[in-house]
């Protein structure tokens, strides 16, 4: 197992999902974890289809990281406030040591074309998946510099190269997190510090679940999600719905010396899907 003692890492979006994966694999390997996500009060009204987790869930994620033996903080995270990032990693760093590690896994999407998209709803998604991971990379970067060491990993996905029809908010926050991993890479690149995208198909989440609901809703064509998660499947080489923990797995390569060389690049898990 790649070996991370003593190495301190932030995951956004580290509640559920790719990020909870990371965030346990991380601590597995050694390292000290933060995970922060949005924290929702009970009826918030939603059209996006992230997962927010209530207040209770802070305890259950810390406990379940805390288990592997690592020091843990998880809190509250809005990504979309620049205030509250800064505060987060300020809290974290204090509660798990320096930032070494970022995988900046927080985001949303929701099924709506480009006809009749609210301005409310693209910011939402843009600014959680691509400016959100803006705002935390600026916080940690310079640390990661002035130590000599530093990891970035974004999670992307396929639709930062591929279009996706009524995604249009979700695609152009993708592609524009490549440009951003591509220009941090650069910046970090002399100082010991790299920056990779990890763009994988359909993995199988909370988010995806609730995604693949908002468009058989859209469709109306009376199949159920059950259904369209199956034919998701059958469109796939391997004919299987790639896991959480095979992200989790390559990020954590990612995050140890033996990928030093491997920085500005956009790695795609799909599984032979083009999607």
């Amino acid at each position: 197992m790649t070996n991370l003692s003593g190495r301190g890492a932030i995951v956004t979006g580290g509640f559920s999902g790719m990020g909870f994966a990371i965030a346990t694999a991380l601590a597995k390997a050694g390292a000290n974890v933060a995970v922060g996500s949005y924290v929702a009060a009970p009826g918030l009204g939603r059209t996006d289809a992230a997962y927010y987790p209530g207040a209770s869930e802070i305890e259950r994620v810390r406990s379940a990281l805390a288990a592997h033996g690592s020091s843990v903080h998880a809190a509250h995270l809005d990504v979309r406030d620049s205030d509250l990032s800064n505060r987060f990693v300020a809290e974290a760093e204090a509660a798990i040591g320096p930032a070494d590690i970022l995988v900046n896994a927080a985001g949303t999407t929701a099924e709506q074309p480009v006809v009749g998209h609210s301005d409310e709803l693209w910011d939402k998604i843009v600014d959680t998946n691509l400016t959100g991971a803006f705002r935390v990379t600026r916080a940690v970067l310079p640390g990661m510099i002035g130590r000599g060491w530093g990891r970035i990993v974004n999670i992307g996905s396929t639709a930062a190269s591929v279009g996706w029809k009524d995604n249009p908010a979700y695609c152009a926050s993708k592609a524009g997190l490549l440009g951003l991993t591509r220009c941090v890479a650069l910046e970090g690149a002399e100082h010991g510090v790299t920056c990779v995208m990890i763009s994988p198909t359909w993995v199988e989440t909370e988010l995806m679940r609730r995604n693949v609901a908002q468009v058989v809703e859209r469709e109306g064509k009376g199949r159920t999600p059950e259904e369209a998660m199956a034919e998701i499947v059958r469109g796939n080489p391997q004919q299987r719905m790639l896991q959480p923990e095979e992200i989790a797995a390559l990020a954590v390569f990612l995050c140890s010396d033996a990928a030093r060389g491997i920085t500005m690049e956009n790695i795609q898990v799909t599984g032979g899907a083009l999607w």
